[in-house]
């Protein structure tokens, strides 16, 4: 069995249903009425141990109650969840003595303690022996660059501090897997990288099982190899990256600087774009047209001085598939 088996699981919410102003709210008062919402539909998955996994969708998509009902905050109406051996909604109160959740939009700080004081009061509240804590403390604030503000309250703190305080927090007690939503909001570019390299050489040396859920896309490229998309509470890909890339990014662009000025004709399958002097956009489909007998026909023919290839980006992809156009 998987580290983390989603068997068919389907969650439903009863959602008030009124008629628009005071009269609806009087006559919901007296006979309230109520319809079925399914927020997640007969979703499956598995995921290894050790596993980096992006789990992204739009708004609504079934995101969050999908990782409520993983961390044993709800349970499914239909279906089954296995982590680690344990029923998460069953088994709670041993379940998440093993897991770690960071929220990019709420803090498990206290607001006006310094940090290391709320890192103490996790300690007591998982049980962390000394040793065990301190090993794990010392590497974490070298690792995120934290010495400078760990004694300083967290509401002196800025988001980029913040968040790796947070995510220190979250590990503390070596959970074997971490919910990440949104781990990177609001932090600046550095911040970002910083974040996502301490993920990366986590997983790497400890074998953590991460599950991330983020609207930005650069965090799933910088850590995870494989991606899930929900829509309308259902699964609609579980695959890699290069994989959606091969099977939905067909679209390439190649942008040619000629050494001097140039007339390209029309060409079947390709779309040509003056983008400034001496300087053109070549868009086409990588199933219709060879990228090498088109770069093969333009160096035969033209004063050339520089080629760049460039793919679709992986947020426009899914963007695409968001909106049924692939």
């Amino acid at each position: 069995m998987s580290f983390i088996e989603v068997s068919n699981i389907t969650k439903s919410f009863r959602v008030s249903r009124r008629s628009a102003g005071i009269p609806g709210m009087l006559a919901n008062m007296v006979r309230p009425k109520f319809e079925e919402r399914k927020a997640v539909k007969d979703v499956s998955f598995s995921i290894e141990k050790g596993e980096m996994v992006g789990f992204i969708g739009p708004n609504g998509a079934g995101k969050s109650t999908t990782i409520k009902m993983l961390a044993g905050i709800l349970c499914p109406d239909k279906g089954s969840i296995v982590v680690n051996g344990y029923v998460p909604y069953r088994q709670r109160k041993a379940y998440v003595a093993g897991i770690g959740v960071v929220f990019g939009q709420k803090s498990q700080l206290q607001w006006d303690l310094p940090v290391i004081d709320s890192f103490e009061l996790l300690k007591a509240i998982y049980r962390i022996p000394e040793e065990k804590y301190r090993k794990n403390l010392d590497r974490f604030l070298d690792m995120l660059d934290m010495g400078s503000f760990v004694n300083q309250p967290v509401r002196q703190l800025s988001l980029g501090q913040r968040m790796r305080a947070d995510i220190v927090a979250a590990l503390l007690h070596s959970p074997q897997i971490v919910f990440f939503d949104e781990p990177t909001i609001g932090v600046d570019v550095l911040g970002k990288e910083t974040i996502r390299e301490f993920i990366r050489e986590l997983n790497a040396q400890d074998e953590v099982t991460m599950l991330f859920t983020t609207h930005d896309m650069q965090d799933i490229e910088k850590t995870c190899k494989r991606l899930i998309i929900i829509d309308k509470g259902a699964k609609m890909y579980d695959g890699t990256l290069q994989e959606i890339r091969e099977k939905y990014g067909t679209s390439r662009q190649l942008v040619v600087e000629f050494g001097e000025e140039a007339v390209v004709p029309p060409m079947e399958n390709v779309v040509i774009t003056d983008i400034e002097d001496r300087k053109k956009s070549f868009v086409f489909d990588n199933a219709k047209v060879n990228i090498n007998e088109l770069m093969s026909h333009l160096l035969s023919r033209y004063n050339i001085r520089d080629l760049t290839v460039t793919e679709p980006e992986i947020e426009s992809i899914i963007q695409r598939m968001y909106n049924g156009e692939v």
